[in-house]
């Protein structure tokens, strides 16, 4: 982890501006191509949802601005950050996971497995690993939504949201629609681009 100093930061009077909005954060959606996850995940019988959750947590951690997180009035970008993502049990209640990156897929999805376990034998609602070194996830593979809000803590807040739609397949193609919300104090559309385009590189490999 390291600090940002904002008083030399290229970006000081942008994060001064936003963070002392009530509320910075703003909210975007946008479709990725996931074909060839899709069909990669049904070659190897793993996961869809762990595989381009995966390709999204190696995007997240390729983008700088995207690691930065708020403690005590400081910024800092944290380096590695992980995936909490909710888990929904049989009985259709959830529970909020911590799934912790790993660059190796395998690895990846034996810590969502883990969790996965962990969840569906509990009522708990929050992980025993907790921390703002992640995003904030769901799936809502039931709607194929073309926009998305958050709840707002009412809390200083600096973790990157996201959720995942329905796929839908057009022409052959199949598109996911993902909308990402974050704290405009650290994070401009310019990043979210930069995100974006690594995440549907890793997506397409």
């Amino acid at each position: 982890m390291k600090e940002i100093n904002i008083d030399t930061w290229n970006r000081k009077q942008h994060y001064k501006h936003f963070i002392a909005l009530s509320n910075p954060f703003y909210s975007v959606t946008v479709p990725v191509d996931v074909t060839n996850a899709y069909q990669k995940s049904k070659a190897s019988g793993k996961s869809f949802f762990v595989r381009y959750l995966h390709d999204c947590m190696k995007a997240i951690n390729e983008t700088e601005n995207m690691r930065y997180r708020i403690r005590d009035n400081r910024v800092y970008d944290v380096e590695e950050v992980h995936a909490s993502a909710t888990i929904m049990r049989e009985d259709k209640t959830f529970g909020f996971s911590w799934i912790s990156f790993d660059n190796d897929f395998n690895a990846f999805h034996k810590s969502f497995v883990a969790e996965k376990d962990r969840i569906q034998t509990n009522h708990e609602l929050y992980p025993p690993i907790n921390g703002d070194n992640c995003i904030h996830c769901s799936a809502m593979p039931w709607i194929n939504f073309t926009s998305q809000k958050e709840p707002v803590s009412g809390n200083l807040e600096s973790i990157p949201e996201l959720s995942f739609s329905k796929v839908v397949t057009t022409n052959g193609r199949m598109n996911m629609n993902v909308a990402i919300s974050v704290n405009h104090a650290l994070v401009d559309g310019y990043h979210i681009s930069l995100f974006l385009d690594k995440f549907q590189h890793h997506l397409d490999l």
